[in-house]
């Protein structure tokens, strides 16, 4: 488990056992990062694909993020009111071949960026989905200036509609 500068977020190397016929891949031990993840989700998606940057006002999840297939360029945003790393993020490479996952603590908008042409995503959350209280953050904030790798991007207009972080912070007020 690696640690990261932004309290409780850190990425992991996962074990993975290999022989002739394929893998298989240790992905969440809970006695490793004391948490407990009652919803698991999925998301399949194309090449150049962005999603989020997302997270829920009310009933903040913990996310454990692992790519089960593809390789993807995920985003961690720290939202958290009075933390000293609001409004950074933090950046990583999760693939399959690398066998990395990434545990973000809840009050972080999360989202990613697929790099290969067909990518399979599963998140464990440590709380159901609140719909009512989802919130988009625009991928393109300029005060963020996240710099994604591939300049073609595909995205839902719910993610192109978010809102700036500038609103966000006085939305907090």
């Amino acid at each position: 488990m690696k640690k990261t500068k932004f309290k409780d977020l850190f990425l992991i190397q996962n074990k993975s056992f290999k022989d002739n016929r394929g893998y298989f891949k240790e992905l969440i031990r809970e006695d490793r990062i004391n948490k407990k993840f009652p919803f698991l989700v999925m998301s399949f998606s194309k090449k150049n694909v962005i999603r989020g940057l997302h997270l829920q006002k009310k009933k903040s999840q913990g996310k454990f993020v692992s790519v089960i297939k593809g390789k993807i360029y995920d985003i961690a945003v720290d939202l958290r009111k009075n933390s000293k790393t609001f409004g950074q993020y933090y950046q990583c490479i999760l693939s399959e071949k690398n066998s990395r996952s990434i545990f973000i603590p809840p009050g972080f908008a999360h989202g990613f960026q697929t790099l290969e042409k067909e990518n399979y995503i599963i998140y464990s959350c440590t709380q159901y989905r609140h719909s009512t209280s989802e919130t988009v953050i625009k991928f393109n904030d300029s005060d963020l200036n996240i710099k994604w790798p591939l300049t073609k991007k595909n995205f839902s207009k719910k993610d192109k509609n978010g809102m700036s972080l500038k609103n966000f912070k006085d939305m907090m007020k």
